[in-house]
């Protein structure tokens, strides 16, 4: 008897999964039309399930459809980009505060994060870094002991990811400027100021708004 968690996954999971991950890593950028033709030779399943994916990442906010058309892949708008912006200050800096006194543990998770950071940037994959990134971000978020808020994060990380994947690509740099200003927040751990910690992590998000800026 197939164990239920080793069931293969569904053909309509199979191209959400495709469809969603070529969004996120921008292999289909923002703008660009896909029918389900395109996407069900992609997958190798059929059209109906093609469209129950296409469903699903339009209630997500990543694809908008249009009959016998095709899915249009939804551009990230500035709207888009300050709303995430916003969402973020107001979730990291409230954890930033409340982790404060667990500091010491909090910091092993975090340089193990940073390690996986620099050995994707080494390897020059750009989304093995900014799903580490994304982790790292995370792990502060989640070490508040706020469940609610730390769901509320959870949903944002396909949005960021998309964001951050675009701006790493559009700005090599940025990559170096990441690592820096994680380290950065790594060296304010270690010291006893929990006001300089709050600044590493506030100024590590206006750097964020500022490359994500390059998209409008």
């Amino acid at each position: 008897m197939t164990h239920p968690s080793r069931t293969a996954p569904s053909a309509a999971e199979r191209a959400y999964r495709h469809l969603k991950q070529a969004i996120l890593e921008q292999v289909y950028p923002g703008g660009q039309l896909v029918s389900e033709g395109e996407i069900a030779d992609a997958t190798g399943v059929s059209r109906t399930p093609v469209r129950e994916a296409l469903l699903r990442l339009e209630t997500e906010g990543l694809v908008k459809l249009y009959p016998k058309r095709g899915a249009l892949i939804r551009p990230v708008s500035a709207r888009e980009i300050a709303d995430v912006i916003e969402a973020r200050r107001l979730v990291e800096l409230h954890a930033a505060e409340r982790v404060w006194p667990r500091r010491a543990e909090l910091r092993a998770d975090l340089a193990r994060r940073l390690e996986e950071m620099r050995r994707a940037h080494a390897a020059g994959d750009i989304s093995a870094l900014m799903g580490a990134d994304r982790s790292f971000h995370a792990a502060v978020v989640e070490a508040a002991g706020n469940e609610i808020l730390a769901e509320l994060y959870h949903r944002l990380r396909d949005r960021q990811l998309r964001m951050g994947e675009a701006s790493f690509r559009l700005s090599p740099g940025w990559a170096e400027v990441a690592l820096a200003e994680h380290a950065g927040q790594l060296a304010a751990l270690d010291g006893d100021d929990p006001q300089a910690w709050r600044d590493a992590v506030a100024g590590h998000i206006d750097t964020a708004a500022r490359m994500l800026g390059t998209l409008r």
